[in-house]
């Protein structure tokens, strides 16, 4: 018997059919339901584009000809917009059967497609291979995240250099630049992140320390400061912008103290990431999950919070009440040991 339950719970996987014939949808979702799958249906473009907004299926089986907004439009919009939906299958089923249209639909991004009449059975074992790619898929991640997890506890309670070398390839995965200061304020460790953001601007230079043309004497007294809380047994995180020339977006600066170092000069007092508005990496919802024990909707919460929207805006964006948006904000901040959105988006 074939397991449709999803990788991260033993919820059946929830399949998305778009398809504006009313009669072939029915039958469509009846196969899917018989085969031991969640389904939700969308009758046109926009009414599918709405329902993946709201829920994010697992497999999203779209109709190409649809009004209001077509198959193609659809595709575009999704990948366009929702890169937390990357590895989230989406198969044409359309009539038609010129190749030019099957190149057409893969090169938009489309994973599969299947033709009019329905062949069941090859709809079915599609949808099962393409989820089964995915679990893999999703797999391989929750590993990397379980390493990572591991390699910043191990930073944190061992002092030895071999556990501090085993992290420096996890801290690699992570998006923002990273770079550990020893207690004298001096760099131990600098992810890839960090170095390209130091090539790419004139503004920030990683050499014995870290340091900063224009806001340099700004940034020693953040390091300076974050030090000092090392030191006395506090974990401080100040923040700080470092201004670039002309229009561009000033970088980002976090200095977070991590406490009373054990007087190893390998031993991490301070983690500084720096992050560019203007090269910010969407963080995969899956993984922002994952690390701090979200749901789907909080993590969607605060990746918007992150791009700056407020609760109006992320309650729009998502089809949902701003009394909903307030609920969610509570757990976040719950889950998350912080008391304001700031301390949140930190």
């Amino acid at each position: 018997m074939i397991d449709h339950t999803t990788q991260s719970s033993a919820m059946p996987a929830l399949i998305l059919c778009a398809e504006d014939h009313a009669e072939l949808r029915r039958d469509i979702c009846e196969e899917l339901k018989e085969a031991g799958y969640a389904v939700i249906e969308a009758a046109d473009g926009q009414e599918a584009i709405a329902q993946i907004n709201a829920v994010a299926p697992d497999l999203i089986l779209c109709d190409i000809n649809m009004p209001r907004c077509n198959g193609y439009e659809v595709l575009r919009e999704i990948r366009n917009t929702r890169p937390d939906l990357a590895d989230t299958p989406f198969i044409f089923l359309t009539a038609l059967s010129d190749p030019r249209d099957i190149i057409d639909g893969k090169r938009t991004g489309a994973d599969d497609y299947l033709v009019k009449p329905v062949d069941f059975d090859l709809m079915l074992a599609t949808l099962d291979a393409r989820l089964r790619q995915v679990q893999r898929m999703r797999s391989k991640t929750a590993e990397e995240i379980t390493e990572l997890r591991q390699a910043m506890t191990d930073l944190r309670q061992e002092a030895s250099s071999q556990a501090f070398v085993a992290a420096t390839r996890a801290l690699d995965l992570v998006a923002p630049g990273m770079v550990l200061l020893g207690r004298e304020g001096q760099i131990l460790f600098a992810n890839r992140a960090a170095h390209q953001l130091s090539q790419d601007t004139e503004q920030l230079e990683l050499g014995h320390s870290l340091s900063a043309d224009g806001n340099g004497q700004e940034l020693r007294k953040t390091i300076r400061a974050a030090l000092k809380s090392s030191q006395e047994g506090e974990e401080k995180v100040t923040c700080l912008r470092i201004n670039r020339p002309g229009e561009r977006r000033d970088l980002l600066v976090l200095a977070c103290s991590l406490g009373r170092p054990d007087g190893s000069p390998h031993e991490p007092a301070v983690v500084v990431l720096l992050s560019d508005p203007e090269k910010r990496a969407q963080v995969p919802r899956q993984i922002l999950a994952s690390l701090f024990g979200l749901t789907p909707s909080e993590a969607g919460i605060a990746l918007a919070l992150a791009e700056g929207l407020r609760s109006e805006e992320i309650a729009e964006r998502m089809s949902i009440s701003t009394t909903t948006v307030a609920f969610h904000l509570r757990n976040l901040f719950q889950k998350t040991d912080t008391h304001r959105q700031a301390d949140l988006i930190a």
